[in-house]
């Protein structure tokens, strides 16, 4: 798996994104417990990790897995006071994890990043017990909902996608789990749409660096769907000072999906 946000600010900029909400009363609404045995599949640095380990307790387990070793090590650190927490590197299609051994797997914004997602849910499904529950979150149109749009901006999120979906990245994959859930033979799938974020006028600074990142660190994949780096910087500018138009509604949704194993 290629991890094309990769940048310096990276790790950074996840645990800002971490940070900027509240998730515990949407892991408690989708059946985390505490004492559970919890997989976090795709744990990046850890920010997640320890909110699961400090909900399920000394009495639980969470198991953290990532194919990054760097954001491995960060997740280590932050959780080294939490026995309750261990960390491996892994990858999340074929974990070499026990069968049927978590209670509740968990994943958000991972599967975005796979042209084979459908095979980590056959691996989520495989080590969760019967009965437990598989919860992913992901995106759904992430950076495309804004209005009033120019169309010269509307046809530079068009190639943006475009560059993305080239490397395998899919920005709509959140709308399509419900039917995976469904295939790979998950019961009482549920399907919760919560706001990522909404923006109405100018962003702050926080959001605007978030951005900055991503931009940068996307160049390298991105700039050929626009034929040019400076076509590609041209519409980043754009793009940020659309964000701090006091006159724009920015939003995204995350799709979270859950289900249980039979």
């Amino acid at each position: 798996m290629t991890y094309i946000m990769e940048s310096s600010e990276e790790s950074r900029r996840l645990q800002l994104q971490a940070q900027a909400d509240d998730i515990r009363p949407l892991l408690r609404a989708t059946g985390l417990v505490r004492g559970a045995r919890v997989l976090d599949a795709g744990c990046g640095p850890g920010e997640i990790s320890q909110t699961l380990a400090h909900l399920v307790g000394v009495e639980g387990r969470v198991t953290g897995i990532d194919m990054s070793e760097a954001r491995l090590a960060e997740a280590t650190r932050r959780c080294a006071d939490l026995p309750q927490a261990r960390f491996l590197r892994r990858d999340i299609r074929d974990t070499g994890l026990p069968d049927a051994s978590f209670d509740y797997t968990w994943s958000q914004y991972v599967l975005e990043y796979l042209s084979d997602w459908d095979a980590a849910l056959a691996e989520f499904v495989r080590v969760t017990r019967p009965g437990g529950r598989v919860v992913v979150s992901e995106i759904d149109g992430q950076g495309m909902n804004n209005w009033p749009l120019p169309k010269e901006l509307e046809d530079g999120a068009q190639r943006f996608a475009q560059g993305l979906s080239a490397h395998g990245f899919d920005l709509f994959v959140g709308r399509k789990l419900f039917q995976g859930f469904r295939k790979v033979g998950l019961r009482d799938v549920r399907v919760h749409v919560v706001p990522q974020y909404v923006v109405a006028g100018t962003a702050d600074e926080r959001f605007m660096a978030d951005w900055r990142t991503r931009f940068e660190a996307l160049a390298p994949a991105v700039s050929p769907a626009f034929g040019s780096e400076v076509a590609y910087r041209e519409f980043c500018q754009a793009y940020l000072r659309m964000l701090s138009d006091p006159d724009t509604l920015k939003y995204s949704v995350l799709v979270v999906t859950e289900g249980v194993r039979a």
